[in-house]
């Protein structure tokens, strides 16, 4: 099992001015998948859960089939200590274990002054189906954040309600991922 400290090393040597996060920077590399055609939001039967998991579950094995991922999920509290993980957010992501605890400014703050993401991670060999019952949380929102990544952060996928935003290895790797699903990319020109 690695460290919190290994955990950081290897965050910090791909994102060396970003705190651990699964909202990540639209860098050179990031492209949006949606979930649903005509980018619908959320789904609303069981066909379209179908669709929105196919999607996570094609994206996740074009970038990790065979190898070991990390899964990073969250909980959120307004003070630095730590919030446990419940019996469901370890069902989502078993043998996660504490990492960190960031302020989270990506939404901003509560009335109060601050939030923070207490991130937890578990390593497991990807498979699809595997991450099912986490992605359709990602997708009815029920989750403050999750990450799939690889072993040392250089290619991830933050899904949401509505999509994933992927950051594969390289560039060429993200223009071939857009080319393949172009029909899942959002219409907005900035690719929201």
């Amino acid at each position: 099992m690695d460290t919190p400290e290994d955990l950081c090393a290897l965050w910090s040597a791909q994102w060396p001015d970003l705190d651990p996060t699964p909202y990540l920077p639209r860098a050179d590399r990031w492209v949006r998948f949606h979930s649903l055609p005509k980018s619908k939001r959320y789904p609303r039967n069981k066909p379209e859960y179908a669709i929105l998991l196919h999607r996570y579950n094609a994206i996740l094995d074009e970038l990790f089939r065979g190898e070991e991922i990390r899964v990073v999920t969250t909980t959120c509290s307004t003070g630095p200590v730590p919030v446990p993980l419940s019996k469901v957010d370890l069902r989502r992501n078993p043998g996660a274990h504490y990492w960190t605890s960031v302020v989270d400014d990506y939404f901003g703050s509560d009335l109060d002054g601050t939030d923070y993401l207490h991130l937890y991670a578990a390593r497991r060999r990807w498979q699809p189906g595997s991450l099912d019952y986490l992605l359709r949380a990602a997708a009815d929102d029920r989750i403050p954040g999750a990450l799939i990544a690889s072993l040392t952060f250089d290619r991830s996928v933050h899904p949401y309600d509505g999509g994933q935003d992927v950051h594969p290895a390289t560039e060429a790797d993200r223009d071939r991922l857009r080319q393949r699903y172009a029909d899942w990319l959002p219409s907005h020109p900035q690719g929201l």
